[in-house]
């Protein structure tokens, strides 16, 4: 059966604002300069004029809206979370923050929030087709399939250009036991984009259900001709050639899907098969013997899900020895504490973490406020290994200075390495906040 994908449609920017009453002129000019960056595609731009303009104006809800709308577009959607959970304190009424909102919630996997926010959009905007069509995924990705239907049936009446819920409600249905019904969506889809290869796929594999082989045969080629990757497209030809009765002829598409997806166990059943109406008994029992261990493999996997996903070690060194520490040219002071500071991040370069940490402790007894100190010492414990005392040498630093970003991202990393990924991509989220653009590309790795 085919993935249900969820469409992140990023809402429009609010761009025809009125300026507000009171505020500072340079207050309205960063928030215009964030439209026009958001607009250009320039994400960071972006968020740096929405930041200043919050800044000058805390109490704009517009500005919260835009920059979590800047954030979800940099795939930092807990950061969105925030920035819409400021807008709708500030602006309860407002319909499309709820429904961003939801967007995010969704694509952090929180289905049930984000179904929360999708109704109170409609309740404040009932004929918003979209919020029909994502509260219909939502449900979807929570086997809720009757609301689905009704939610793309809606969204549907609501806006019939949509091809997206047409699709949508054809694989619903298709969950629902109803192959026939979906037929017409997916025509409908095809139709209107008749590139859209998950559309000529999944109308194949309704025709298999469907038992009628030959046309299944017509879809999946089409689907395969637009997409070679395809590997479970070859399957259900393969399958719908077997039904014919053409065992050669299904062989190479099963073995096509080995090769794209080596641990697909229904492909070595269906080879299996075609092998045992061959009388290759030998080959049957070699393919059914794999089906069976790949498929035991496979729920062993599926029970183990949730733990997976953490940044690893070997990502974690790569990460952390791409950041510099920061080493200014700070005057001497009476107590010599930079001099240590210097020594320790020389002798660090040179791999002699042991002297450069005590070099590091001097400083810090001599100058407990100096952050930078912190930082490089944190630094040095994650390099050996010891991730927990990095994090309390990173806490220290941002508790001397709030906007070292470079210490909000390192202590991200640390924590999403160590398994607390909600804390860690918070952090991330702050450090390109204040401005250190590599943690979007932290972000989108291992926050979504």
């Amino acid at each position: 059966m085919k993935q249900f994908f969820l469409p992140l449609a990023l809402l429009a920017v609010f761009c025809c604002q009125p300026k507000w009453a009171g505020a500072q002129p340079n207050a309205t000019d960063s928030f215009d300069e964030g439209v026009s960056k958001n607009r250009s595609g320039d994400f960071t731009g972006a968020l740096k004029a929405f930041s200043i303009a919050i800044t000058m104006n805390p109490d704009r809800a517009e500005t919260y809206y835009n920059r979590g709308l800047t954030k979800a577009n940099l795939s930092d959607h807990r950061g969105a979370i925030l920035d819409y959970d400021r807008a709708i304190d500030l602006n309860p009424r407002d319909a499309l923050a709820y429904l961003s909102r939801g967007v995010s919630k969704s694509r952090q996997n929180d289905d049930r929030g984000a179904l929360l926010d999708y109704g109170r959009a409609i309740e404040l905007s009932p004929a918003n087709a979209q919020a029909y069509h994502d509260r219909g995924v939502s449900r979807t990705r929570l086997e809720q399939y009757r609301g689905a239907l009704a939610d793309f049936d809606k969204a549907i009446s609501l806006n019939p250009t949509n091809i997206d819920s047409y699709y949508q409600r054809g694989m619903i249905k298709q969950r629902l036991d109803d192959a026939e019904g979906s037929l017409p969506d997916f025509t409908k889809v095809i139709d209107a984009a008749p590139k859209k290869t998950l559309a000529f796929a999944s109308r194949g594999i309704s025709k298999v259900t469907l038992n009628d082989y030959k046309g299944a045969i017509v879809d999946l080629s089409r689907a395969i001709d637009l997409n070679p990757g395809d590997g479970e497209s070859y399957y259900y030809r393969g399958l719908a050639k077997s039904k014919l009765e053409d065992y050669r002829g299904a062989m190479p598409d099963f073995d096509q899907t080995i090769r794209l997806l080596a641990t697909y166990y229904p492909a070595y059943y269906g080879r299996g098969l075609c092998r045992s109406k061959l009388a290759d008994e030998k080959g049957a029992i070699q393919d059914f013997n794999q089906a069976i261990e790949l498929g035991n493999v496979s729920m062993d996997k599926d029970a183990k899900q949730a733990y997976t996903g953490r940044l690893s070690r070997e990502a974690l060194d790569e990460l952390r020895n791409a950041v510099k520490e920061r080493s200014p040219m700070s005057k001497l002071g009476n107590e010599r504490a930079e001099a240590y500071f210097g020594r320790g991040n020389t002798r660090a370069r040179q791999g002699d973490g042991r002297t450069a940490i005590a070099d590091l402790n001097k400083a810090i007894e001599l100058n407990p406020t100096y952050a930078d100190a912190y930082f490089t010492r944190g630094l040095i414990h994650s390099a050996q290994g010891d991730q927990r005392t990095a994090i309390l040498d990173c806490n220290s630093t941002i508790k001397l200075n709030p906007r070292y970003a470079e210490a909000y991202y390192i202590r991200g990393i640390l924590k999403n390495s160590l398994g607390d990924e909600n804390s860690g991509c918070l952090d991330l989220s702050k450090a390109g906040e204040l401005g250190y653009n590599p943690a979007y590309k932290v972000i989108a790795s291992y926050c979504n």
